[in-house]
């Protein structure tokens, strides 16, 4: 069972096509009483992803002055996530707005895709709390993070 994001066709997920790749390891206590990693700890994991986007190298991927928040998270639980193991956390940028961006991700075990998520990240001043537009600079950092992959972003 696969989703595809909301801007394409219906496709299967591969997380070879998201630019970021980042992972997590399962812990005991994230499992429930079924016997799986509970649905509350997806989100956990997604925030692994999404922290690394923004904190890449010696400066942040947001504007000085600037925080971000997160105006929307939506998520479709494909699989079930077994303890133990590794989870391969895929992040990308779908579109750039003038103060936000929506980003695709999904969380892999053993290669199979078991989630899919959709955030909307809103880039706010310190000083207002209030949206703060993207610089040309942030967005050109950016541009290479977008689907489809350009050729400049390679996967690690």
């Amino acid at each position: 069972m696969t989703t595809a994001p909301a801007s394409g066709p219906s496709r299967a997920l591969c997380l070879e096509e998201f630019a970021l790749h980042s992972f997590d390891k399962l812990r005991y206590g994230d499992t429930d009483r079924q016997g799986h990693v509970n649905n509350a700890v997806f989100a956990t994991l997604l925030e692994t992803g999404r922290v690394e986007l923004f904190h890449q190298g010696p400066t942040l991927l947001m504007d000085t002055g600037c925080s971000l928040v997160i105006a929307h998270l939506s998520v479709d639980y494909l699989r079930e996530l077994h303890w133990p193991g590794r989870v391969d956390i895929g992040t990308r940028v779908l579109s750039i707005g003038r103060s936000s961006l929506r980003l695709e991700q999904a969380l892999f075990q053993d290669k199979r895709p078991v989630a899919r998520a959709e955030t909307v990240v809103v880039q706010v001043s310190n000083e207002t709390r209030r949206g703060h537009a993207l610089s040309q600079e942030l967005v050109a950092r950016l541009a290479p993070l977008r689907f489809p992959l350009s050729d400049s972003a390679v996967p690690p």
